[in-house]
């Protein structure tokens, strides 16, 4: 089963992560917010990023007995809360609040300095009284500490909602086997269909020509390429409760030693990886060759890996936003004792492949580590050919044969489910409409909406190609009649 999950936290949490290191005063973001060419909420939002600070622009009540219609905003720092911003907007009372936070902030980083030698961890944040109001984030925090509050944070927020969606949908509790949550952490909202669904929402209320609405968008605009990303404050992150099969289980102790194991034995390991009716085989091995002709598709391993360098956003999507990455990849399996397999097959097989890929596309290395388990200590799978999904604006769950993709629970008699690519093909339709994307209008089935993506495809044919010169196998495609339907 896989979530797509909204935090219900209203903490936002930076994407730095413990083994990273600050490198000394950020000279260059406090200049660029000087001069007036970075917003105040993206300066501070930056500041927290370098200097490893857990930061939340939090809602709060107007001072000082002002009375009127406004708006109020504080910026709570590791649990310090800053002084009050107010403004006719929340917009206007974000920045201000922004503003007051990072005067105290700077002068206090420009008045102590910052030691050149921070191997040590970063700099002590100036102690402030808190606020008996404020919840505390991590209790006894009076100064900044280096740690990982993602680490913590994703699986109870993937743990809270899989309880709140599976309290609603009883019957469905059985269906407990895998979870995968997609969280996107910020001011925020949070296993790759889900995210897609998410993305196609995010576009539409940016392309919507509703101030209101594209503001609440994740999206932004590059004004030369007109491309979408990301908003500089968000971030993307993967949580897995199980390890997924294929190259990620490796054998730790597998080495490329001569001495104790073969070559051969640590290409059939850490090789592209096939799913055949359930079951996984390596490209390498002789049970795979005698499958014949069965329908196969790759690894869970192999697709991370591929979403690491393509991108989440799949082929239709990179019609209008640069590649998403994931920052980092949580591992939520008690069976699993180290990550090694999946560094080597997620980061490691495609070291050196950025400088032949197309322009935006790169090598994301996400931070990879082993967190508690998301899932309740009682679960036991029953219904394993069940799968279910959700996403932030979904209504309901929606419940999915495992076995053949369709929905059996639906009133629709075609049975589809919202995740089938004829669904996907509709929301790019919507979204070509609105951002008056005509030319992508022209496209007759989903195949050629997908082959008009060029950059997308060209990436795709470097990975495939770089795979197969390294010895890993040959990549593995659907057979393309699939995808040669129109809407």
């Amino acid at each position: 089963m896989y979530h797509h999950v909204k935090s219900i936290s209203s903490t936002a949490i930076f994407a730095s992560f413990a083994d990273s290191k600050p490198k000394g005063l950020p000279r260059e973001h406090i200049d660029k917010y000087k001069r007036g060419d970075t917003h105040p909420v993206s300066a501070l939002y930056q500041l927290s990023q370098v200097l490893q600070f857990q930061l939340d622009m939090k809602e709060t009540v107007t001072t000082a007995g002002i009375t009127g219609f406004y708006f109020a905003f504080c910026a709570v720092i590791d649990g310090v809360q800053y002084k009050t911003g107010m403004g006719i907007t929340k917009k206007e009372a974000r920045a201000k609040a922004a503003e007051l936070a990072l005067e105290e902030l700077i002068a206090s980083l420009e008045n102590d300095g910052i030691p050149t030698d921070v191997s040590a961890g970063p700099p002590p944040l100036p102690v402030r009284e808190k606020d008996p109001t404020v919840p505390e984030i991590h209790s006894g925090r009076a100064v900044m500490e280096r740690k990982n509050p993602i680490k913590d944070q994703v699986p109870n927020v993937v743990r809270g909602m899989f309880t709140k969606l599976m309290d609603s949908y009883p019957e469905f509790s059985g269906c407990g086997g895998t979870v995968a949550a997609f969280v996107m952490l910020s001011l925020t909202k949070k296993m790759h269909d889900f995210m897609l669904m998410f993305l196609y929402r995010n576009l539409l209320l940016f392309f919507s020509k509703n101030s209101t609405l594209e503001e609440k968008s994740v999206f932004q605009q590059d004004q030369t390429t007109k491309l979408l990303s990301l908003k500089n404050h968000f971030t993307l992150h993967l949580y897995l409760s199980q390890l997924p099969k294929g190259a990620a289980q490796i054998p730790s102790q597998l080495r490329l030693n001569p001495l104790s194991i073969s070559a051969w034995e640590v290409n059939n390991q850490i090789g592209l990886h096939v799913v055949v009716e359930g079951k996984v085989f390596s490209k390498f091995s002789s049970s795979y060759e005698q499958m014949g002709s069965h329908v196969v598709s790759m690894s869970a391993t192999d697709k991370i890996m591929q979403w690491q360098v393509l991108g989440f956003q799949g082929a239709l999507l990179s019609h209008f936003i640069e590649p998403v990455y994931v920052s980092s990849i949580f591992i939520g399996d008690g069976s699993c004792s180290d990550t090694r397999g999946m560094e080597m097959a997620v980061n490691q097989r495609v070291d050196g492949i950025t400088s032949a890929l197309p322009l935006y596309y790169c090598v994301y290395r996400p931070h990879i580590s082993l967190v508690s388990s998301a899932m309740p200590p009682d679960a036991h799978p029953s219904q394993k050919s069940l799968s279910l999904n959700w996403s932030h604006g979904d209504l309901l769950v929606e419940v999915v044969n495992a076995l053949d993709g369709n929905s059996p629970f639906k009133s629709s008699p075609a049975l589809a489910s919202r995740l089938c690519k004829a669904a996907m093909l509709s929301r790019f339709n919507l979204v070509a409409k609105e951002a008056q994307r005509e030319e992508l209008l022209t496209a007759v089935t989903y195949r050629e909406a997908k082959m008009m993506a060029k950059p997308y495809q060209e990436a795709k044919s470097v990975l495939k190609s770089y795979l197969e010169r390294k010895g890993y196998g040959q990549w593995v495609e659907k057979p393309p009649i699939s995808d040669h339907f129109s809407m």
